[in-house]
C-alpha cells in the first residue's frame, strides 16, 4: 500500500484520492482543512481511544480475578453488583431527565416502522434498501412463506395462490383503514392511485383494470403498497469485511452515492441488464392541495465502535488511525452533500447527520463520542448537533448503566437499539471465569436477556425518548421464514419499541403490518416497569449440569457449523454479511455478532473442561465437509482443509477466544483476511 503525506498523517494514496477529488468538492471543506482538521482531532483522542480501551481490560481481568476466587462459593448476587460498583463497572444513576435532541426527522421521532440495516461494500443491497420505503404486499405475500398457501407455481401466475393473497390483502386493509372502500381515511390521490394513512404509515392502492391482477378485481385493484422501511442503516461495521484502505473507499463510496443522490448500481438479472438507481419522491394530491412524500428511507451511516485500527492511515509514530475517529469524521463530511443540498430531501428533511455508534461500553465511552462528535462539527463547520448518534445497547456495562449512557449524548442521541447477538458475545465473555455457560440456543430464554429487552424500552422512555428519537429492537435472522416472523415479530411493537431490523425489503413490508396492527406510541404510555438490575445481571451458568456426549457433540458441531459457515466466506471472499446455511440447512443472515457468540461458547466450555480440544477440531474438521457440500454451487468457494488459512482463523477464534478483547472477533478475522489478500 502506498501512502501520501497529509498534515502530520501518512494517508493510503487511493484514500487519499477520494477524499480529494470526489468527497469533498462541494462541501466547502478544503483539502487541506480536512487533513489539518483531523491531524489535530487524532492527536487529541487517539490517546483517549486507548485509554478507554485499557479500561476495559482493566475491568475485564478484575472481573476475571473475582470469578476465579469464588469458584467455590455459593453465587451472591448482592456481593457481585456491590463488587462492580466498587470497581466502577456499575455507576451511580443520573437524576431524572429528558432527551432535547431537536432536529430529527419523523422517520425516526414520530413514525414507528421496520428499520433495514445493509453492508456498505454492496452497492445493489445499499440501493435496494434506500428504496424500500414503499413495498408491494402482494408481492410479499406472493414471493414468501407468509401465507398458508399452497407454494407457487413454476411457470407462470397460479391463480390459486394469487386468490389467498388478495383475500390476506383485503383482510388487512378492512384491519387497518376500515370503511377503505368508501374512501373513508382517503388522504392523497393521483390518477389510477389512493392513498390512505393509519398509525402515521401510509397505504396505496393501485388501481388500474387493464392490468391482469386488476381486470379480475371488483374494485380494480392491481396492487397494495404499504409505507415500509422508514429508515436504513448503511452498515460500515458488523456486516462488511473492510481490512484496508481500498476496502475503507469502497464503502465510502457508496456512502457518497447515496448522500448526493447519484448512485447507481448496473448487474445481470434473469439474463438482462439492469441499472437500478434511487427512486424519486412521490407526488400527491389532498384537500389542502398537492404535497409530497419522501420515496426513500432515512438513512443512517453505523461507524466502527472504539476498538479496531486500520491500515488506511499511519499516524506520526507509525501506528493505524483509530477507525472509528476516522469513520466519524470521513462520514460527516460525505453527509454535508445532503444537508448543503439546495434541493433539500435527498435524505434529512431537518438538516441532520445521523451516525449509529456500536460496541460502547458504558457512559464513558459514549461521553467520548459526543466530544468527538464536537469536535468534528467544529472541523466542518456544522452547527452543534448537528450530528445525531444512534447508541447500540449492546455490551453489557452499557445496558447495566443505560440511563447514563443515554445522559451522556441526551442533546444529539436519535435511538437506542438492542443488539442482543453482540450483548450474548459479552455476556459470555465478562463472565468467562464464572463457570460454564448454558447452550447457545437456551441463551434466548435466561433471565438476564428477557430483563435487557425490557429495561431498553423502559430506560428510553423514561429518558424522555418517546416522540424524540428511535426505541429499536434486533435483527429477525430467518429471511426465508417469513409466516414465522409474522407472528413472532409482532412482540417488538407491542413491547413499545418503534422500530425492529429486519433483513429484506420483502420483510420490511410485511413486518410493517405489524405498526398497522399496533399503534406503538399508545403503547409506549402502558410501558413503566422497569426489570431489575439484578436479573440483567443474572449470569447464565449451567448450574451442576450433567452433558451427555450426545449433548456435548450436538453443541459443539451445531457452533463449529456456523463459525465456519461464516467465517470462510469473510476471510476468502471479503463478505461480511450473508445468508448462511445452518446446521439444519437453514438459511440465516449471519454477521460478525453471531459469530462472537459461537466462539465464546466454545472458548468458555474448553475453559472448564465440557469439551476437549482434541472434540472441537475433530467437530471443525466433520463440519468443514459439511460446510464445503453447502457452497459446492459456488465457483468462488475454497474447500476448507486444515491448512487453509480459513479454517487457521476458525481455529484461532475458538483457543484464543478467552483472550480477545471482550470476546470480539475483528481482531483475528482482519488478521487473517490481510493474509489473504497479501497472498492474491
Amino acid at each position: 500500500m502506498s501512502y501520501v503525506p497529509r498534515a502530520s498523517l501518512s494517508v493510503a494514496s487511493s484514500l487519499a484520492h477520494f477524499v480529494e477529488a470526489e468527497s469533498l468538492p462541494g462541501t466547502g471543506v478544503t483539502a487541506e482543512a480536512l487533513w489539518s482538521g483531523l491531524a489535530e482531532i487524532l492527536a487529541r483522542f487517539a490517546p483517549i481511544n486507548r485509554m478507554l480501551l485499557a479500561k476495559r481490560d482493566n475491568l475485564q481481568a478484575q472481573i476475571d480475578a473475582w470469578h476465579e476466587a469464588r469458584k467455590t462459593q455459593v453465587w451472591d448476587p448482592h456481593a457481585y453488583q456491590a463488587f462492580l460498583a466498587e470497581i466502577g463497572y456499575l455507576v451511580p444513576e443520573p437524576a431524572s431527565f429528558a432527551i432535547d435532541t431537536t432536529n430529527v426527522d419523523a422517520e425516526v421521532a414520530t413514525m414507528a416502522g421496520p428499520q433495514l440495516v445493509v453492508p456498505s461494500l454492496n452497492t445493489r443491497f445499499a440501493l435496494n434498501a434506500a428504496n424500500a420505503r414503499w413495498g408491494s404486499l402482494y408481492d410479499a405475500y406472493y414471493g414468501t412463506d407468509a401465507l398458508d398457501a399452497a407454494p407457487a407455481k413454476s411457470g407462470g401466475y397460479d391463480t390459486e395462490r394469487g386468490a389467498a393473497v388478495i383475500a390476506a390483502a383485503r383482510a388487512f386493509l378492512d384491519r387497518a383503514i376500515p370503511g377503505w372502500q368508501d374512501d373513508a381515511h382517503l388522504v392523497g390521490w393521483r390518477e389510477g392511485r389512493k392513498l390512505f394513512q393509519n398509525h402515521g404509515l401510509h397505504i396505496e392502492l393501485v388501481i388500474d383494470r387493464s392490468h391482469p391482477i386488476g381486470a379480475t378485481d371488483p374494485l380494480g385493484i392491481a396492487d397494495v403498497i404499504l409505507e415500509s422501511a422508514l429508515s436504513t442503516i448503511i452498515d460500515l461495521e458488523d456486516s462488511v469485511a473492510a481490512v484496508d484502505a481500498d476496502d475503507k473507499v469502497s464503502a465510502y463510496r457508496t456512502w457518497l452515492g447515496l448522500m448526493k443522490g447519484d448512485l447507481t448500481a448496473t448487474f445481470e438479472k434473469a439474463g438482462r441488464t439492469m441499472t437500478r438507481a434511487l427512486e424519486p419522491d412521490r407526488k400527491w394530491h389532498g384537500r389542502d392541495g398537492a404535497f409530497t412524500l419522501h420515496g426513500r428511507s432515512l438513512l443512517f451511516v453505523r461507524n466502527v465502535g472504539h476498538l479496531m485500527t486500520n491500515p488506511a492511515i499511519l499516524l506520526p509514530d507509525g501506528s493505524e488511525v483509530p477507525e472509528g475517529i476516522l469513520d466519524a469524521v470521513l462520514t460527516s463530511s460525505i453527509a454535508m452533500h445532503d444537508i448543503l443540498s439546495k434541493n433539500r430531501g435527498g435524505n434529512s428533511r431537518c438538516g441532520s447527520i445521523y451516525i449509529v455508534k456500536p460496541k460502547m461500553h458504558g457512559p464513558e465511552e459514549a461521553a467520548f463520542t459526543n466530544a468527538l462528535f464536537d469536535a468534528t462539527e467544529d472541523l466542518l463547520g456544522l452547527a452543534r448537533h448537528t450530528i445525531k448518534v444512534g447508541v447500540m445497547d449492546e455490551e453489557r456495562r452499557t445496558s447495566a448503566n443505560l440511563a447514563a449512557t443515554v445522559h451522556a449524548v441526551r442533546h444529539r442521541i436519535a435511538f437506542i437499539n438492542t443488539g442482543f447477538l453482540d450483548r450474548t458475545g459479552d455476556e459470555i465473555h465478562t463472565s468467562m471465569r464464572a463457570g460454564p455457560m448454558v447452550p447457545k440456543g437456551e441463551m434466548k430464554t435466561s433471565t438476564w436477556i428477557k430483563a435487557y429487552e425490557t429495561r431498553n424500552v423502559a430506560i428510553g422512555l423514561a429518558c424522555g425518548l418517546s416522540g424524540k428519537a428511535q426505541i429499536g429492537k434486533g435483527m429477525w435472522a430467518a429471511p426465508d421464514k417469513m409466516a414465522d416472523m409474522l407472528a413472532q415479530k409482532i412482540g417488538h411493537p407491542m413491547a413499545g419499541a418503534n422500530t425492529a431490523w429486519v433483513p429484506s425489503p420483502t420483510a420490511a413490508t410485511l413486518h410493517a403490518v405489524h405498526y398497522h396492527d399496533v399503534d406503538v406510541f399508545a403503547r409506549q404510555k402502558e410501558v413503566t416497569a422497569i426489570a431489575p438490575l439484578a436479573d440483567l445481571l443474572s449470569v447464565p451458568l449451567a448450574h451442576g449440569r450433567n452433558w451427555s456426549t450426545a449433548e456435548i457433540e450436538r453443541e459443539l458441531d451445531n457452533n463449529a457449523q456456523g463459525i465456519l459457515g461464516y467465517v470462510v466466506r469473510w476471510i476468502d471472499q471479503g463478505v461480511g454479511c450473508s445468508k448462511v446455511p445452518d446446521i439444519d440447512d437453514v438459511g440465516l443472515m449471519e454477521d460478525r455478532a453471531t459469530l462472537r457468540i459461537a466462539s465464546q461458547a466454545l472458548a468458555n466450555w474448553l475453559l472448564h473442561g465440557i469439551c476437549t480440544p482434541e472434540q472441537v477440531n475433530t467437530a471443525l474438521a466433520r463440519m468443514a465437509v459439511k460446510v464445503d457440500g453447502q457452497n459446492a454451487s459456488d465457483p468462488q468457494y475454497r474447500r476448507l482443509t486444515p491448512q487453509s488459512i480459513a479454517m487457521k482463523a476458525a481455529r484461532a477464534l475458538i483457543f484464543e477466544g478467552v483472550a480477545q478483547p471482550n470476546g470480539y472477533t475483528e481482531p483475528l478475522l482482519h488478521r487473517f483476511r490481510l493474509e489473504v489478500k497479501a497472498a492474491g
